[in-house]
């Protein structure tokens, strides 16, 4: 089931690693961007997560906060040194996907499979030149969960959905950084949701 653009974010509150609270409804004054990743050692996952904690400070300056999810357990990320810098960054252990599931995320074997045979190799050995981890799932972890990035504006009202079609398929940073400066820009595109 995945949700519609022109719903309220499903809300969440939940301690991240940093043993921080982090309840969604704190943040109904801001602009979000919310990502699910996979499990702590998917190079994919890991090279997002680089991407976007490099562009971390610009996009707090124009009022967009970030909030990561992982399906691995706390302990799992809390020995992984790249995991622990994310912070100030909330990131956020649901190893029974409960916020997975309430935002709609799935798995797919196809997706999963297909994306390893077309891009893993490149994807490893940028891993590789970025210093990110990977490694295979650990127990209770997916190898065939698939990502999703959701944009959600003041009001906790849900702008953009990205589903991802492949394990490289993301949201656009030009595009976040446009949702930073002005969430208009999805203005048409709600009026054709409804």
């Amino acid at each position: 089931m995945t949700l519609r653009s022109t719903a309220l974010a499903p809300l969440f509150n939940k301690k991240d690693i940093f043993g921080r609270q982090i309840n969604l409804e704190d943040y109904k004054d801001k602009k979000l961007l919310i990502g699910f990743f996979r499990h702590a050692g998917c190079p994919f996952c890991n090279l997002r997560v680089h991407a976007l904690t490099k562009v971390h400070e610009k996009l707090k300056a124009k009022g967009l906060e970030m909030i990561f999810f992982f399906e691995s357990k706390e302990s799992v990320l809390l020995r992984s040194s790249f995991h622990q810098e994310v912070s100030p960054i909330p990131l956020i252990s649901d190893p029974e996907k409960e916020i997975y599931a309430k935002y709609g995320l799935e798995e797919s074997k196809s997706i999963s499979t297909k994306s390893h045979i077309t891009s893993f190799i490149q994807t490893a050995i940028k891993a590789k030149l970025k210093g990110v981890p990977m490694n295979m799932p650990e127990e209770q972890e997916s190898l065939n969960t698939i990502p999703a990035e959701f944009l959600v504006d003041k009001g906790l009202k849900l702008r953009k959905l990205h589903y991802s079609k492949s394990l490289t398929d993301r949201l656009d940073i030009d595009l976040i950084e446009k949702f930073a400066d002005d969430s208009s820009i999805f203005d048409n595109h709600d009026k054709e949701a409804a």
